[in-house]
């Protein structure tokens, strides 16, 4: 989601002093947007890195307490950097990571990795962890603009030599004058960042006494296989932090259980999911999970929605195996069954969306078919 889209959702569809919930928050976008028009917000998200950088957005720290200790790990890094004799820190134990590493990138890393858990204020240290997040990915050798986990050609490897400081001070800096910006704008409002999984039916806290009054979200557009890759976007630098489930995101993501329950056999997918079934079976499964999935989460949405709200839902129409997958239909479907009204559907190109502008649905090389170029802002209302 891009903050203009939810700075006019927001606009024309919140309520200051109301509370706002995303089930599939991302790095946060939706809850800064909500702190910004002054109301409060939870958001809920798989992925430990995403929360991370969603709670780091949205939490103030005073920056007279930032900058001190902003001040006192610059001048720790340009004395290693003079010096240059890098201590040696403890290097997590991270499956292949010579494979995705230098020599002298890891070393650095891993004094920059002891540095921040030394920091003892936990904003300030979470605030270190999003610019050490970025700095693991750029000293990487990971591709740049891929949508899955590859490795840059050997030549360019001969030549890679990332500034692994260098890259942290600046990611940080800049970090620093955005958190500055927010703060002078923000409202004051609540903002919670939650691990509660709506497609398992989690409810996540706190729960406002009448329920929420807007949902903004944009769910994935497909299972994490097929589609982009959310954990393995994200595994090299949650390895590097710390967090346990860093190999497993793309499993708990939408469809990642196959075999489970399907989907309502009358929903407006149905049709289009068996003409995929007849042509791969395993690809029909795959996309029916998807959306049991999908219908799973908007339930304990709807139930956790006030008796008077409005849920956006931000989707994109798929093709798999060739057959598009009205998702948009599908949502609205969904939410009708909890007593909403289906109140409008935008749409609006994605230029700029981290997805291939085509694929192989055959798997024949030379054969391609194009996925999507549009997405769906599907509006849904309960009155009540």
């Amino acid at each position: 989601m891009i903050p203009q889209i939810a700075r006019e959702l927001l606009k024309r569809y919140g309520t200051e002093g109301e509370w706002l919930l995303d089930p599939y928050c991302g790095t946060g976008t939706s809850l800064v947007e909500a702190s910004l028009f002054g109301m409060h917000s939870v958001g809920c998200d798989i992925n430990p890195l995403a929360r991370l950088i969603a709670r780091v957005k949205t939490t103030p720290i005073p920056p007279a307490l930032l900058d001190s200790r902003l001040d006192r790990l610059n001048g720790t890094l340009l004395k290693v950097g003079f010096s240059g004799d890098v201590p040696e820190s403890p290097v997590p134990d991270i499956l292949n990571l010579e494979y995705w590493f230098s020599g002298d990138a890891i070393r650095r890393l891993a004094f920059l990795r002891a540095e921040i858990c030394a920091v003892e204020d936990e904003s300030i240290r979470d605030f270190f962890w999003v610019a050490f997040s970025e700095t693991v990915r750029e000293c990487s050798y990971t591709r740049t603009g891929e949508f899955k986990l590859h490795r840059i050609p050997a030549p360019k490897m001969e030549t890679f030599n990332p500034d692994v400081f260098g890259v942290f001070r600046k990611k940080l800096y800049r970090n620093r004058q955005g958190m500055s910006a927010y703060l002078q704008k923000r409202k004051r409002v609540e903002t919670h960042v939650s691990s509660a999984n709506t497609a398992h039916g989690d409810l996540p806290a706190p729960h406002p006494p009448n329920g929420y009054a807007l949902a903004l979200t944009s769910p994935p557009y497909g299972d994490s296989q097929t589609t982009v890759a959310y954990g393995q976007f994200s595994r090299l630098a949650s390895e590097w932090i710390g967090y346990a489930e860093a190999r497993s995101v793309d499993k708990m993501s939408m469809g990642g259980r196959v075999g489970e329950a399907a989907h309502d056999p009358d929903s407006p997918v149905a049709s289009a999911v068996e003409r995929i079934r007849a042509q791969d079976e395993k690809r029909g499964r795959e996309a029916s999970a998807f959306y049991a999935d999908l219908e799973r989460s908007a339930a304990a949405v709807a139930k956790a929605l006030s008796p008077v709200s409005t849920a956006c839902y931000v989707v994109g129409n798929r093709r798999v195996k060739g057959e598009l997958l009205p998702t948009d239909e599908f949502v609205v479907s969904a939410f009708e069954r909890h007593g909403f009204a289906h109140r409008e559907t935008i749409v609006r190109n994605i230029p700029n969306k981290r997805m291939p502008k085509k694929n192989s649905p055959a798997n024949i090389a030379g054969k391609t078919a194009a996925t999507m170029h549009e997405e769906n802002i599907v509006v849904c209302q309960r009155t009540g």
